[in-house]
């Protein structure tokens, strides 16, 4: 049995960046990883722009101008300002090139066809430059970054429709046990509904895996070996949920050693999820996650969440802060725990029901705290180490 912090470090060493590309539409690539440098294809703005509402001037000596024109955003014709003359300007439009100011109007006094400046103009104000935000063939965003909604927008304003982000991995979610039936089918004695899959599935596609697939297996050694030779093959990241402790209906184990699965560890000092195995092959990474709600979801945002940051490029570990605790707890046993809880304003609360099996607590938590093992209290105004879940 190993820590959690060696358990941790032998997943990140183990889980090695991808170094393929795919191409996709930018507008279909939130939560990607971009592959390599994007540089601009144009300068941003690609003309001199107005930065708000007002007047275009060509300065002069004199407080008034004579009012000639009217630019608004979109159109193409490029006034020729005389000293002394004045067009009106809205935001966004092009500013002509023998304007060398914009005053925003609330700064200017109409009257007829001529404008008086009341405060002194600053040449170059309110005048966004050609290449401002970024030159032609700059670089727009660098390798590795993350496209959240903004740097999408931000592609977008320059005319990128694609980008190359790296590859993900296809993830394979299994599910074992002959007590498991889905949702929607009618629950006789001794069933239960199916959850990991469903639940794990979500967890994925909102870190952006979209190549996930869900198989089933029942508690059969030869099934379990079959199906599991033929998965392993085809996908980069295997999650199993269940059937890997040591009862006498849990075969993932033994089908792991028949496949020669590198076992890198077995069993973490912590609680919940104690049974949890990791281990790889040439081509594909394993976690054997435990049957209990509480504890794969556990082990899922730990570990394998880190090991797919690691493998899409990213490497960074969940947020750590250190809050102080608003309830009181007693932990039984000297094993770490992650207790699910509720971090907000600076603090956090243990919420009610931290059984392994429960989820009705998970579904409310945004963060977990770190439980020594040392310790066997949390008292109320205790600074603890809290997780904060990626959501």
């Amino acid at each position: 049995m190993v820590s959690i912090e060696e358990a941790l470090k032998s997943v990140i060493e183990n889980s090695r960046e991808l170094s393929r590309e795919v191409t996709l539409p930018v507008e279909n690539s939130q939560n990607e990883i971009l592959f390599r440098d994007v540089l601009s294809p144009i300068n941003m703005p690609p003309f001199r722009q107005a930065a708000m509402d007002g007047y275009a001037l060509n300065l002069c000596e004199d407080e008034s101008y004579s009012l000639i024109a009217e630019v608004k955003a979109g159109d193409h014709h490029q006034p020729v300002l005389s000293k002394g003359e004045a067009l009106r300007i809205f935001t966004g439009a092009p500013v002509p090139n023998s304007a060398n100011v914009v005053v925003m109007q609330e700064k200017v006094k109409v009257q007829d066809e001529v404008i008086i400046v009341e405060n002194e103009a600053v040449p170059g104000e309110n005048i966004r430059p050609i290449g401002e935000q970024v030159k032609k063939g700059e670089v727009a965003l660098k390798r590795g970054t993350k496209l959240t909604p903004a740097a999408i927008g931000y592609l977008s304003s320059l005319g990128i429709t694609e980008v190359a982000v790296n590859k993900k991995p296809s993830v394979a979610i299994v599910t074992t046990g002959n007590e498991l039936i889905e949702a929607g089918k009618s629950l006789t004695f001794g069933k239960i509904y199916e959850s990991n899959s469903v639940m794990l599935k979500s967890a994925l596609l909102d870190l952006g895996f979209r190549d996930v697939r869900v198989y089933k297996i029942q508690d059969n050694f030869n099934e379990t070996y079959n199906s599991l030779k033929n998965i392993i093959a085809e996908n980069g990241v295997v999650i199993i949920s269940g059937g890997i402790s040591v009862g006498d209906y849990d075969f993932v184990g033994k089908t792991l050693r028949e496949l020669d699965i590198e076992q890198i560890f077995y069993k973490v000092n912590q609680k919940p999820g104690k049974p949890l195995f990791f281990g790889k092959n040439e081509n594909t990474l394993l976690f054997a996650l435990p049957g209990n709600p509480a504890a794969a979801l556990t082990c899922f945002y730990i570990y394998v969440y880190a090991s797919l940051q690691k493998m899409t490029g990213q490497d960074k570990a969940l947020m750590k802060v250190m809050a102080e605790s608003k309830s009181y707890f007693i932990k039984n046993g000297d094993r770490p725990q992650f207790l699910k809880a509720l971090y907000k304003d600076g603090g956090v609360s243990i919420l009610e029901g931290q059984s392994s099996a429960m989820l009705q607590t998970f579904a409310v938590a945004n963060a977990l705290i770190k439980m020594p093992g040392e310790w066997t209290e949390i008292r109320v105004g205790d600074i603890v180490e809290v997780i904060l879940l990626p959501f």
